[in-house]
């Protein structure tokens, strides 16, 4: 064989890869795209301001809610447990009424032997301000009175809470009860 023989040979093989080692570089380089791609699309989802106020919303939401729900609910038998959470969900000044009226609330749903379970229908953020660390929430709930002498009395009620972000998450710092009917004429 010669060595023009040899060569062409050689320039037929190289030929060969030549398209193989072409089609798998183009392969390589749309994978490093895509992946560069998704990369950027989930640091941008993870960093979007959109996500965060989410977040926030659901942190107050959620907390919110089972303030609500636990402020109306207490049981005459397990009556330091029950006000120990109505304490431990709220702060500011409502949680300064609390403390301060507790020895003569205590006494008073002693006396009653009263049982309150409430349970949360909905509820909704109305107001949120995630820099001042302030949100509003509305909350439908069923609460159910138990008295040691008749039925059960149930009742449907909307409330407006107040919350405040502290150091261990959102706390109640204000609760009353919605507005009821329409402002039309």
């Amino acid at each position: 064989m010669t060595r023009s023989q040899d060569t062409a040979g050689e320039r037929r093989r190289a030929g060969r890869r030549g398209p193989l080692t072409a089609v798998a570089a183009a392969l390589a380089l749309c994978a490093a795209v895509a992946a560069g791609l998704g990369g950027w699309q989930r640091y941008d989802a993870a960093h979007d301001d959109a996500a965060a106020f989410a977040q926030a919303r659901d942190d107050a939401l959620a907390a919110g809610e089972q303030a609500v729900q636990n402020m109306n609910t207490l049981d005459h038998r397990s009556l330091e447990k029950g006000l120990d959470s109505w304490e431990a969900s709220t702060t500011g000044d409502l949680h300064r009424q609390l403390v301060d009226g507790r020895d003569a609330f205590a006494r008073q749903i002693a006396e009653a032997k009263t049982v309150s379970t409430a349970k949360v229908l909905s509820g909704a953020v109305t107001e949120l301000d995630r820099r001042a660390g302030r949100a509003a929430v509305m909350v439908a709930l069923r609460v159910t009175v138990t008295a040691p002498k008749g039925e059960p009395a149930v009742k449907e009620s909307r409330l407006l809470g107040g919350l405040t972000r502290t150091a261990s998450g959102w706390k109640l710092s204000a609760l009353g009860q919605a507005p009821v009917g329409g402002t039309a004429d």
